[in-house]
């Protein structure tokens, strides 16, 4: 359990922080904005979730992932290490990426076949759904460009990094009345 005793420590004016480990790093730095992202879709979630009570099955996973991208963001905020303890680390696991991926194919299953791309809106749930795909979006390119640039990741967190988009777009698909109603792309249609 985490104890907030204080919200401001006066310690980031400078604009530095420090990752769970202790190290400190700018507020600029890769690590920090892949997190960054990530409690942003978390936000977005926290939207949508404001339209999706009356589903509460959906509700319950949208709130597990909610959780979850907290986990996350404590996977990105502690830079693996070769000698670390696992049971001591907060890491996401195989077993999260797994249960997304059966979350998908079973919304997917109730869903119409796409005949185009889907134009992000529909019901308020849907909308808010697509903007929390759009910035797990970000938080994987993020993510991508801090191994590019040599740091490690946990590699089960990149994966449920890009489950989770999928996950969202189904989601936003499954919340626009199981795709009744989607708005669709309408290639060249204001020439």
């Amino acid at each position: 359990m985490v104890v907030l005793n204080k919200i401001y420590t006066r310690t980031g004016d400078s604009g530095a922080t420090r990752l769970a480990n202790g190290e400190p790093v700018s507020k600029a730095a890769l690590r920090v904005a892949a997190y960054g992202s990530v409690d942003e879709a978390n936000a977005c979630l926290g939207m949508a979730r404001l339209h999706t009570a009356v589903d509460a099955e959906f509700d319950a996973a949208l709130a597990r992932i909610q959780n979850e991208l907290f986990d996350l963001g404590a996977d990105l905020a502690t830079p693996p290490r070769e000698a670390e303890a696992e049971a001591r680390t907060l890491r996401i696991v195989e077993s999260q990426v797994a249960r997304l991926e059966a979350e998908i194919d079973a919304m997917n299953e109730g869903l119409p076949p796409l005949a185009s791309f889907v134009l992000p809106g529909g019901t308020p749930a849907a909308a808010a759904l697509h903007l929390a795909r759009t910035v797990a979006r970000r938080a994987e390119r993020e993510a991508v460009a801090l191994v590019e640039a040599g740091e490690a990741v946990n590699p089960v967190a990149m994966r449920y990094l890009n489950r989770l988009s999928d996950f969202l777009f189904v989601a936003a698909r499954h919340a626009n009345d199981r795709g009744r109603a989607e708005v669709f792309w309408r290639s060249g249609a204001t020439r």
